[in-house]
């Protein structure tokens, strides 16, 4: 890959920590994860941080192409290679790796969400599909486990939309959606003001509450699995409560902290 700014990205990927890779889970259950997390932060750091901007829908081909290659058993870059071995490993599904590509590819051309339920779809192919690879890998995947699984996803991409706002809106794109900032009172200028308005914390407020109720589906989630599947979906939910517990301390104020 010879593009300017991929191979930082690359590099950035494979040694960032995962928040989950504890060193109570076995090793070959840490690489796995790791190659997951790897792959999802990638594809969403290519889709959103790649400079300049004209350089992101090669890169996310690229990307593509590599992990078709990863699949086939014929991955160049390491990352992808220990994507494709845990695939083959764990006998993760394919289609929730496309999906994750296929959320960043939309992103490209996203404005703003419309509706709450329009930002729920987007969560779908955005999220989800992590939850999903992590109940594959324990071959834990039962269709309640699942359900479960998105909504804690779902529930932890709202709470990086909200610790996002303000970049997200320089960037020229509004996961809060229209319908809620309409009727919270909250415009498009108070995303990217220094401090948030009184409308946008309400705003913010609100998608907290639901943040922290599609998280509480964690509770029966981590009831339903055995060790070492409970600890990984812990670590997650428990990661997004705590970023949960800051922003309110906050007092909602997503801009100012």
């Amino acid at each position: 890959m010879r593009l300017p700014g991929v191979e930082a990205i690359l590099a950035r990927a494979g040694r960032e920590n995962f928040p989950v890779a504890m060193r109570v889970l076995p090793a070959a259950v840490r690489g796995q994860l790791m190659a997951i997390y790897g792959y999802a932060r990638l594809v969403d750091d290519l889709g959103d941080e790649l400079e300049p901007p004209s350089a992101r829908p090669a890169a996310l081909r690229w990307a593509g192409e590599e992990l078709e290659r990863a699949v086939a058993g014929r991955a160049e870059h390491p990352l992808f290679v220990a994507l494709g071995r845990a695939v083959r490993e764990a006998g993760l599904p394919v289609q929730p790796l496309r999906d994750l590509l296929a959320a960043n590819w939309a992103d490209q051309e996203l404005g703003e969400v419309a509706s709450w339920e329009a930002l729920l779809a987007s969560c779908a192919l955005s999220a989800n599909p992590v939850g999903r690879l992590v109940l594959a890998m324990f071959q834990a995947a039962t269709p309640e486990r699942v359900g479960w699984s998105d909504e804690v996803c779902t529930g932890l991409q709202v709470v990086e939309h909200l610790q996002d706002v303000g970049e997200d809106a320089r960037r020229g794109r509004v996961y809060l959606a229209a319908e809620d900032r309409r009727r919270w009172g909250c415009t498009v200028l108070d995303l990217q003001a220094d401090r948030a308005s009184e409308a946008l914390r309400r705003l913010v407020a609100d998608y907290a509450r639901r943040a922290r109720g599609l998280l509480g589906a964690a509770v029966p989630l981590c009831a339903s699995l055995g060790w070492p599947a409970k600890v990984a979906v812990a670590g997650f939910a428990a990661g997004g409560l705590a970023a949960l517990e800051a922003i309110e301390a906050a007092g909602f104020d997503v801009l100012g902290v």
